[in-house]
């Protein structure tokens, strides 16, 4: 590939990935955005418009008074208006007197809008793309030309396309940025496209910002690379309006590793699970689990097969190292798993282990799964059943009850009570709570049950809670999986419950939540594959 060593990262996040459904983020998150992108090695950050309103406003006057490591912050903005100079132009005057060294503004590189949508002759967009850039770049700014709808313009009009780019490139834009604004292209239009851009204007250089509405949006960006663009645009986790923008983390990632473009350092690329989970925690949105390179079950063997294969050679069943990027390998547990894979998690907490021990424990784990449970989600229940299967597992309680109140009033106030009653070496603990639901409420009650005796549950808390109907065609009386992730605030575990009640259910996953949280903790041999973290 050409030009390897020498691509510009450049993230969109903070303008284009706002555009997406559900996205927002205030000033001050913003800005924690954008350290985390420097730390990464991001090379440049498009902030947004500085005043288009009172939050960019802020976040570029908060920016104003940063020092970045290794970004610089890009301003956005519009060519100028047909009906007026470029100096007189507001918005230019106001990215020219803004902080920020760099200035990418959009002008129009499709007949079609130019026609439709700016409502301008030919020649009217060419001069605003060309006075603008020129005026920017006068004023001491680098200049970024955004050729928005370039590719589906190439398509109608080629050569007036390649005006729109020659007449950036004429008044001093240091980079010409392909767009795919509409996301629909394929991957040959992208290659055959750059060939004879790179032919028309050979000393130009290129940048891609490509859209995934039709799925292809990171393979845009690396046949980009390969045709000539030394600048890759996109947004972190692909977020972004309609289907979202090229992704970032996998372009990264890909370029790195698979096309030897050297865009970070080894500490930087090993960063690249955190800063994906990052912004998603950010954005209070649950990480893809399916995402490549980062998400959970990047790294993650099921079948019996697979996980024999990486016990034996991971390059059997994994193209990358997962620490390169951050992330971890992970054995899950389920009907498919083989005895090598009990053993593996039994030695993973510090648990003996033998074939006729993991032949019973898959057996176990194929009769629950079975009835609906689902261990791969829940590792601190299946670190239970092992224990149990051993003989070496101690309940931290006996229950003699347990009961849930719930009640409307008339003025509309839900109240929930529960009662809980267990014994503890012998003596009898009752305890009631209230909650706003009755899984808190239980939870609450259980917790000032046993709490003076063991204190650590004060440091575990609940994360997350799921509900799945497993029986839709019983209605109400289906079977209930209930799953909840719990944290000491260093570790997650899952644990499961299933019944046919839902409080029965939430009961069972909040007790091996917490049974699990009170396990000794063991530090596997080899690396970490799985939740160890407990007391």
């Amino acid at each position: 590939m050409s030009n390897a060593t020498s691509i510009e990262l450049y993230d969109a996040t903070l303008r284009d990935g706002m555009g997406g459904g559900g996205m927002t983020l205030t000033a001050q998150e913003k800005l924690r955005v954008v350290h985390a992108l420097d730390e990464l090695g991001v090379h440049m950050i498009e902030a947004g418009f500085p005043s288009s309103n009172p939050k960019e406003q802020e976040l570029f006057e908060l920016l104003s008074r940063e020092r970045l490591a290794t970004a610089q912050v890009v301003a956005f903005g519009m060519t100028r208006r047909r009906d007026a100079a470029a100096a007189d132009d507001e918005g230019l005057r106001i990215l020219a007197d803004c902080f920020a060294p760099a200035c990418t503004i959009v002008g129009k590189a499709s007949v079609l809008h130019v026609e439709k949508v700016v409502r301008a002759s030919r020649e009217e967009n060419l001069a605003m793309i060309s006075e603008s850039v020129a005026f920017l770049a006068g004023e001491g700014k680098r200049v970024l030309l955004d050729a928005e709808h370039f590719f589906d313009g190439f398509a109608l009009d080629p050569g007036y396309a390649l005006d729109c780019l020659r007449a950036g490139a004429e008044a001093g834009a240091e980079r010409l940025v392909l767009c795919d604004t509409n996301g629909g292209s394929l991957p040959p239009q992208i290659r055959t496209a750059l060939a004879v851009v790179r032919e028309a204007l050979p000393h130009a250089a290129l940048g891609i910002h490509t859209h995934d509405d039709s799925g292809c949006g990171v393979a845009n960006a690396l046949v980009a690379v390969e045709a000539g663009a030394t600048q890759v645009q996109g947004t972190i986790n692909g977020i972004g309006e309609r289907t979202g923008n090229a992704n970032l983390i996998t372009i990264i990632a890909n370029l790195q590793l698979k096309m030897g473009a050297r865009v970070l350092g080894d500490e930087q690329l090993a960063r690249l699970t955190e800063t994906a989970h990052f912004l998603d925690e950010l954005l209070n949105r649950v990480p893809d689990p399916a995402q490549p390179y980062v998400g959970k079950h990047a790294f993650a063997h099921k079948a019996g097969l697979h996980a024999a294969g990486i016990r034996a050679d991971a390059n059997t069943f994994e193209h990358v190292d997962p620490a390169v990027v951050g992330n971890d390998r992970d054995v899950l547990i389920s009907e498919l798993s083989g005895r090598g894979t009990v053993a593996e998690k039994a030695a993973a907490a510090g648990m003996p282990s033998d074939d006729a021990f993991a032949g019973r424990v898959v057996e176990r784990v194929k009769a629950l799964e079975h009835e609906g449970f689902q261990f791969e989600a829940a590792d601190g229940s299946f670190e239970l059943l092992m224990r149990k299967e051993a003989g070496t597992y101690e309940p931290l309680f006996r229950l003699e009850s347990w009961r849930v109140i719930v009640e409307k009033r008339s003025d509309g106030k839900v109240e929930t009570e529960a009662v809980v009653k267990i014994w503890i070496d012998g003596e009898r603990y009752v305890r009631t709570a209230e909650g706003n639901g009755p899984v808190h409420a239980l939870d609450q009650a259980l917790r000032a049950a046993i709490g003076e005796i063991h204190p650590h549950l004060r440091d575990i808390e609940l994360v997350n809670f799921k509900v799945r109907i497993l029986d839709e065609s019983k209605g109400t009386g289906a079977v209930t999986r209930v799953l909840i992730d719990a944290s000491d605030g260093h570790d997650v575990w899952g644990s499961i419950g299933v019944a046919e009640n839902l409080i029965e259910a939430s009961w069972d996953a909040l007790v091996d939540s917490l049974e699990y949280g009170m396990q000794p903790a063991v530090q596997p041999a080899g690396g970490k594959l799985g939740s160890t973290g407990r007391v």
